[in-house]
């Protein structure tokens, strides 16, 4: 899928065409096909490699340097279901005349630049528009955190009441996706420092014009990735601790089955070897006796209930 967009000067925000593309357009591409990247390649004389950077699902966050563009590759979080969580690579390649947006899948980041927030963003002016993609990434990784913490708690409750295995994977599912979130933030933060340090490079001037306004969001992005890294190295540890706590309470549970069950085996070991002894095919004591059933009986369960009562003291039940 491709989409060319490019704000007016009065706020709403213009589909275009590649026959109308214009200067200081937005071209958003979507999983693309070989033929858009070639003709979007012709179009703004953009590196081949820039445009497929962000197709491949495993690429980490970097920015590369050309002549006459910029790419910053960064990984923007998603959700693919409820309660997993993962990263995807997002290439915004900023040039002369246009700002490209590149990625394998429709995202949240990107999706909220639409016509209905036209107002809060310009397309021609792709500094401050690469920024606010950047700053928008990093709040999506502050709301999807609070949405793990949540579904953390609810989790730790059902737990509380029972131990199901779909419980047990869920807060895994959790763990993975602070995982990849946590690899993700850290290569972001390299990329974002290092678009500090060439926010005053000569050579980019004509690429990356950096005002005061600009320079404060790139500041504010770094603060909110920061405190994403530690939410998220928080959250790993609390998780990690609950894991812990729960599979030792498991392991406790079970413990304390198998000294219940080998407790009733013990109780039940009584009745069966009296029985025995007095079933055996030889001369036996009381084996004349009317009564001895009753009795055989009776001094069974009475052991049994004595051994039931040492058991018992010793906390075996």
């Amino acid at each position: 899928m491709l989409k060319i967009y490019k704000s007016l000067e009065s706020g709403p925000l213009q589909e275009l065409s590649l026959k109308t593309l214009e200067r200081g357009a937005w071209i958003n591409i979507i999983d693309p096909t070989p033929y858009e990247l070639k003709v979007v390649g012709n179009l703004t004389e953009v590196e081949p490699d820039f445009l497929r950077s962000a197709l491949d699902d495993e690429e980490r966050s970097h920015t590369d340097v050309e002549d006459d563009s910029v790419m910053v590759l960064t990984n923007v979080p998603i959700m693919r279901e409820q309660g997993s969580y993962d990263t995807l690579p997002l290439a915004i390649i900023v040039t002369q005349d246009y700002i490209i947006t590149v990625c394998l899948q429709d995202n949240p980041v990107i999706s909220e630049f639409n016509e209905k927030t036209a107002k809060t963003f310009r397309t021609f002016k792709k500094t401050r528009f690469l920024f606010q993609i950047l700053y928008k990434s990093a709040t999506y990784y502050l709301r999807y955190l609070r949405q793990i913490s949540k579904l953390s708690e609810e989790i730790e409750d059902n737990l509380r009441h029972s131990m199901h295995n779909q419980e047990i994977l869920k807060l895994l599912e959790l763990q993975k996706g602070l995982t990849y979130f946590n690899a993700s933030l850290r290569s972001n933060g390299a990329v974002l420092d290092k678009l500090m340090r060439l926010r005053n490079s000569t050579s980019l001037q004509a690429i990356l014009k950096v005002y005061e306004e600009d320079e404060d969001l790139l500041e504010d992005v770094i603060i909110e990735n920061k405190q994403a890294r530690e939410m998220v190295e928080m959250y790993s540890q609390i998780l990690s601790r609950l894991a812990d706590t729960f599979s030792s309470i498991i392991s406790n549970n079970l413990n304390m089955v198998m000294r219940f069950l080998a407790a009733m085996t013990i109780l039940l070991a009584i009745p069966t070897v009296i029985s025995s002894f007095f079933g055996m095919n030889v001369d036996v004591p009381m084996a004349h006796e009317p009564m001895a059933f009753a009795l055989i009986a009776v001094m069974a369960t009475t052991l049994a209930i004595l051994c039931g009562l040492y058991l018992w003291k010793k906390d075996m039940f």
